[in-house]
């Protein structure tokens, strides 16, 4: 069944002082950390979709900008605008700065059983505590129905910003560190790029282990 693929990219990058999206991890001649997302949605769609504000510094990019909804209202506005222009009825959604999602955690989320309106992993650190804690859930890293659309646009209506809001309104899966440990065995999907010193670690993890698969 074919799948949309939403980026959800940002742009304001207040903790790194920088603009991450544009972070070469992978060496000077090496993608952009956007470009690398991209790359890696476009394995498994052909309908790829970047949510951000700022589109028209990235025309370059083999994908489909929108900008994202309400802003400034974070990545809950980016999913909005993904969603809105997503061509199929489910979306795989990344964030840009996860730079080591396994494909096999992307492809199982894929071959999960449907119907539902998201299904998303609880976080390697946080998965005994309840799905409705915002820490526990990651969902840049998940699976939407485009029907999840009202209730994450009734969340921006009334100011809230949190991802995990609408999930809490929805018909929503969640995968627990024993079943996508089967697919990531050391987490190494949800290791961010947030702040200088994580770009180190990613850097030293590429440069010894390479990107594992």
């Amino acid at each position: 069944m074919p799948i949309s693929c939403i980026i959800v990219a940002g742009g304001m990058s207040r903790r790194m002082g920088t603009d991450k999206r544009r972070l070469r991890l992978w060496g000077e001649y090496g993608p952009t950390l956007l470009e690398h997302a991209v790359a890696r949605a476009v394995r498994v769609s052909e309908d790829v979709i970047v949510a951000l504000n700022d589109p028209e510094n990235w025309q370059e990019l083999p994908a489909r900008l929108v900008c994202d909804e309400g802003a400034p209202s974070g990545p809950l506005g980016g999913l909005a605008a993904g969603l809105a222009a997503c061509r199929y009825d489910y979306a795989l959604v990344l964030a840009c700065d996860l730079p080591l999602v396994q494909d096999a955690l992307i492809d199982a989320l894929l071959d999960y059983p449907r119907p539902y309106d998201a299904l998303a992993p609880l976080r390697p650190d946080d998965g005994a505590r309840a799905p409705r804690n915002s820490r526990a859930v990651e969902p840049l890293l998940a699976v939407y129905r485009r029907t999840c659309l009202p209730a994450i646009r009734a969340c921006l209506q009334r100011g809230a910003r949190a991802l995990v809001d609408p999930l809490a309104m929805l018909a929503t899966r969640y995968l627990t560190p024993d079943v996508w440990r089967t697919y990531d065995p050391q987490g190494f999907s949800f290791i961010n790029v947030n702040r200088p010193e994580d770009v180190a670690q990613v850097k030293r993890m590429i440069a010894s282990i390479g990107e594992a698969r």
